[in-house]
């Protein structure tokens, strides 16, 4: 089936959601976005305040710095699709819980499957725990791990340069080696 069709099915499933207790303080649930033919996929926390207001991942100003990233990598928000762990906002902006995370496992896995991308960028440390539990950010980033026949290259979330600037090398960075994987 077309991976965008899949994807498609996959964000109405994820509109109605009520697997866990995030559904009860949502405006909206943000299902993944993007192109249903990109070989790269980026994986964030979970929405924040605008994303919970559009249902759309990515639009605050955590989007804004990762638009200015993807074009360090010769990308644009046409080019990739942008999902995160949870797709419901936590309260507070909080960090997901296990249980939330757990309860959106199977659409995070069903969006990989759909969409079959070659290199999964981590956005921040709840995505590189999703997926690498023992790793720590700040030795794991930028640095390309292949796993299952897919290239996982885990940086800084946006936002966290927001925060703290001194990030702001690093993540830049990573995302020029990101250009450098895609032969651009």
């Amino acid at each position: 089936m077309d991976p965008g069709l899949l994807l498609g099915e996959l964000a109405e499933e994820v509109r109605t959601c009520e697997k866990c207790d995030l559904c009860r303080s949502r405006t909206k649930a943000v299902p993944g976005e993007g192109s249903g033919r990109s070989v790269v996929m980026l994986v964030g926390e979970a929405p924040g305040g605008k994303e919970d207001q559009s249902g759309r991942p990515f639009v605050g100003a955590a989007g804004r710095k990762l638009e200015g990233l993807l074009m360090l990598a010769g990308l644009s928000r046409d080019d990739v699709f942008i999902t995160n762990i949870v797709k419901c906002r936590p309260p507070e902006n909080r960090r997901p819980r296990r249980e939330e995370a757990e309860s959106c496992r199977d659409y995070l896995r069903r969006e990989i499957e759909a969409l079959n991308p070659s290199l999964v960028v981590l956005l921040g440390v709840t995505a590189l725990k999703q997926f690498f539990p023992s790793s720590e950010i700040s030795t794991a980033r930028g640095v390309v791990v292949e796993s299952g026949g897919r290239r996982y290259l885990p940086t800084y979330h946006p936002a966290s340069m927001i925060y703290n600037r001194s990030l702001e090398a690093a993540v830049s960075e990573d995302f020029r080696e990101l250009k450098k994987l895609l032969g651009r």
